[in-house]
């Protein structure tokens, strides 16, 4: 394992994220009109039904099912494609446009065996959301890996969401705001590779935050980690 050569010339600055949700005026009544809308929507709607209830719901774990699946099973009580649509692993796609083909691909194969459509019944549609996010700055920044060990206990949870789960959609693609730091930046390409392979959607927002820092810990104690600056 290399050890990175003392403090970043880049720091890693720490931001959080507000979201704003939006009507989109598009609704659902049945599975067709579910996967009509779902192609057509924008990848911002996408977004809010699929990774919304990890960012208010952070004391649940495991995950929770996305709002597509939750809606089939809850309102038109159809299990057998609910299930499916809740097994999608969201953690295994890079992008938003590939999430989307997924959850298609689940109800193109469901719908092309014909089933008899249920309709959800009055005010049970399902209604089109989308997030708009803006990101923040914090005080806290990080030019070590000591300094980025305390800055990860102080920090707030919007901030590990905004860095571990929205940071995944950004460029370079699939990859963690912190993992592209460590590696880009200090050099830890190990850390930064334990750290890339959590599964985040296994953990409440404060279990990842502690499993983060412990692994962190474990580089800071190893003989070859470069002494705090």
């Amino acid at each position: 394992m290399t050890p990175a050569a003392g403090p970043s010339k880049t720091p890693f600055y720490f931001k959080t994220q507000l979201t704003l949700v939006l009507l989109t005026g598009l609704k659902a009544r049945n599975l067709v009109e579910l996967r009509e809308q779902l192609a057509v929507v924008s990848e911002s709607s996408v977004y809010y039904h699929t990774h919304h209830y990890l960012e208010q719901h952070q004391l649940l774990t495991p995950e929770p099912p996305n709002d597509f699946a939750y809606w089939v099973v809850q309102v038109l009580q159809e299990d057998r494609v609910g299930e499916a649509l809740a097994a999608i692993d969201i953690v295994r796609f890079n992008t938003l446009a590939a999430l989307r083909q997924a959850i298609l691909a689940e109800l193109d194969a469901f719908l092309a065996k014909k089933p008899l459509l249920r309709e959800s019944p009055p005010g049970e549609e399902f209604q089109f959301l989308r997030s708009v996010l803006f990101s923040l700055p914090t005080r806290e920044q990080a030019s070590n890996l000591s300094e980025f060990r305390e800055c990860l206990t102080r920090v707030s949870t919007s901030s590990l969401y905004y860095h571990v789960f929205s940071g995944r959609l950004r460029r370079p693609l699939g990859v963690n705001d912190f993992s592209d730091w460590l590696t880009v930046c200090l050099g830890e390409s190990e850390l930064a590779r334990r750290i890339d392979q959590l599964d985040p959607y296994t953990y409440t927002m404060e279990g990842l935050r502690r499993r983060v820092i412990e692994l962190v810990d474990e580089r800071l104690k190893a003989p070859t980690a470069d002494a705090p600056a």
